[in-house]
């Protein structure tokens, strides 16, 4: 039986999503409190690894359980044997035709950014920080340039192993609440640190050091030495995978997993 699960989960305290020998990973609590239920090892794949730091109200995994467990043992079963900064909060049997990877056909990403003078204390590593001020309408308009199909390899860390660093980037919308600015993305796929590189290539736009035409090149050198620092991980959150609708899984967030961070 093939299990799908969703799972949200605060970085933090976690050296990212990827298995390592450490043990200290999202996905190796994950295969311990499985297997724990399941009393076999059990494996998982998620759609998609999140960097040390980041976080997740949406990561979609699929399981192959050696065992029949009711649903609900998925999900409140796992729960009590995960570190209470992880949580599986749905599960579903699907086909085994579904991969919690390559069945996916975009990923939505949150990012927050508080811009104040002094950096936050409660909400340290839960929101990214700049000190000062940003201009809104200058990030949109640089934002812009980055719809659409393109080589993003300009925002593309060194160590990623995607085949290629073609993206089609379907959503980049940026909102701002009382110094509290919103960035909400979608594509395809993304590329190792392309979120927080974009986020970063648009704050130096929000400062004033690099416009419109200024993104333009940097996107068409296809560069990432030439782009401005990777952006801090406290603010990105994992928020959403698509899947068609054989499969009938939710695709975002439930919205009172968003009752914080709307």
């Amino acid at each position: 039986m093939r299990i799908a699960l969703g799972l949200e989960y605060d970085g933090r305290a976690f050296a990212g999503w990827q298995t390592q020998p450490s043990g200290n990973t999202v996905q190796d609590k994950l295969n311990q409190a499985l297997s724990t239920i399941a009393g076999e090892p059990v494996s998982t794949l998620a759609a998609g690894r999140t960097d040390a730091g980041v976080h997740a109200l949406m990561q979609v995994v699929h399981f192959d359980a050696p065992v029949s467990r009711p649903l609900n043992a998925w999900v409140r079963g796992v729960n009590a044997h995960l570190p209470p900064s992880v949580a599986v909060v749905w599960a579903r049997e699907v086909s085994d035709e579904f991969h919690a990877r390559f069945s996916a056909f975009s990923r939505s990403y949150r990012y927050f950014l508080l811009t104040h003078p002094v950096r936050p204390a409660l909400t340290a590593g839960r929101v990214g920080w700049y000190h000062q001020p940003l201009d809104i309408d200058a990030m949109r308009a640089a934002a812009a340039v980055l719809l659409g199909q393109h080589d993003f390899s300009s925002f593309r860390a060194a160590e990623c192993q995607a085949k290629s660093p073609l993206k089609h980037l379907q959503q980049l919308d940026i909102s701002e609440s009382q110094g509290l600015i919103r960035f909400d993305l979608t594509a395809d796929a993304f590329l190792h640190h392309m979120v927080r590189n974009m986020v970063g290539a648009l704050v130096y736009a929000g400062k004033g050091s690099l416009d419109v035409a200024g993104m333009q090149a940097l996107l068409a050198a296809c560069d990432r030495t030439k782009a401005p620092p990777t952006f801090m991980p406290d603010g990105l959150y994992l928020t959403g995978v698509g899947y068609p609708a054989v499969f009938d899984l939710p695709t975002q967030a439930q919205p009172e997993r968003l009752t914080l961070w709307r």
